[in-house]
């Protein structure tokens, strides 16, 4: 097969990338740009996607002895994951970027480009197995070592992506192993640090960023009950279960500390209280995709487990396909286009009940539903309900 290997600059991807030309497939290395500033330097483990990674990956090409090039992604990285990343934050959500750079870059533009260019397939270090059943189908599933697990930010993929994804390292049982086999292999990224935090946002501070593109705007800290206990520069400075930071100057009657249960930009305002009301029994999305084929029986509840972070244990769940009419509107009272099937404007939504409450769950994460160790979908979170009302909580 033609492979396009994409290659970040670190041992992982460098290691995939070796690993498909051992197996015999035609490699070709590609490193994404996607800073608009090509200038930029890597600190330690912060950031990614720099000129010094780029750097990193023509010298594991060269080891590899597979052409590569520098493709340049920084548009439609800022279109679809940055301007994305400040317009969630605007309507009081908190967004992965890195779903959405998986959706929208790694396995849409990159694939559609490879494709168009006679690629059988795209290659990457992420740690995921897929698997094929008994009729030929693709699927996603975990990765032998659950450690390192990246099944998760890989919910987005649709069937027709993971017909053309491949994950060499998904079988690995340690990245341990990784970094021997890229040292003995004479790569000089065997030792290099992972990259963690938001690429674009290199020296982890989101609040700051947030603030120097959308500026300050003072507005009030409530109780559930709407009593004022503070003020802030800017709603789109906190996230959902965020206790510090919140500088209320008036102490709360039951004594204990107060977390973020919820975010309204429209008035600008922020609600506190105690941290069991964070407490999620249901939550719902409309933006649902499944990972393979479409299950023929999501229309009926069944039993699964949820995940709603990357490093996050999964939790025993019951999810179901239910149709909404008509559609709903989101929590600032705006309206979400839905298909429109006969006369009647019809969506659907993703619910997810778990057995036990989940916390802190936030509009705008990412749950992703599993059925052992495989991926069966994912759905961008629009709602949640408490399992502790606004009295019992007070």
């Amino acid at each position: 097969m033609r492979v396009l290997a994409a290659m970040s600059g670190g041992v992982d991807s460098a290691v995939a990338a070796a690993r498909a030309v051992d197996a015999g497939h035609d490699v070709v290395g590609v490193h994404l740009a996607l800073s608009r500033m090509p200038g930029t330097l890597r600190t330690g483990s912060r950031g990614c996607c720099t000129i010094e990674d780029s750097m990193d990956a023509q010298r594991a090409a060269n080891v590899l002895g597979i052409p590569y090039y520098v493709w340049d992604f920084s548009e439609r990285f800022k279109l679809d994951v940055v301007d994305d990343f400040v317009a969630e934050y605007t309507a009081g959500r908190t967004p992965n970027p890195c779903m959405r750079c998986n959706e929208r870059i790694k396995f849409a533009a990159l694939l559609e480009k490879a494709l168009a260019l006679g690629f059988d397939a795209v290659c990457t270090g992420h740690y995921a197995e897929i698997r094929t059943d008994a009729d030929g189908n693709r699927e996603l599933h975990r990765a032998a070592s659950w450690a390192k697990d990246q099944s998760y930010v890989l919910g987005v993929l649709t069937e027709q992506q993971l017909a053309h994804a491949m994950f060499p390292l998904g079988a690995t049982p340690s990245k341990a192993e990784v970094r021997a086999e890229a040292a003995a292999r004479g790569l000089s990224v065997a030792s290099k640090p992972d990259s963690h935090d938001i690429c674009f946002i290199p020296d982890g501070d989101t609040r700051g960023w947030l603030s120097d593109r959308l500026g300050t705007a003072p507005g009030e800290i409530v109780e559930r009950d709407g009593t004022v206990v503070g003020s802030h520069d800017g709603s789109h400075g906190y996230t959902i279960g965020q206790r510090r930071g919140l500088a209320i100057g008036r102490p709360a009657s039951d004594g204990k500390p107060r977390f973020v249960l919820e975010i309204h930009p429209k008035q600008n305002r922020v609600v506190v209280g105690p941290k069991e009301a964070l407490d999620i029994a249901e939550l719902a999305g409309r933006r649902y995709s499944w990972a393979g084929v479409a299950p023929d029986f999501a229309a009926d509840p069944f039993e699964c487990e949820v995940q709603i972070r990357a490093h996050a244990d999964p939790v025993p769940a019951i999810a179901v396909l239910r149709a909404v009419t008509p559609v709903p509107a989101d929590a600032e009272g705006a309206s979400v286009p839905a298909p429109v099937e006969g006369a009647v404007t019809v969506t659907r939504e993703l619910v997810i009940t778990p057995h036990t409450p989940l916390n802190g769950v936030a509009a705008g994460q990412t749950a992703v539903v599993y059925l052992g160790t495989r991926v069966l979908g994912q759905c961008t979170i629009d709602r949640t309900v408490s399992a502790v009302p606004a009295t019992a909580a007070s």
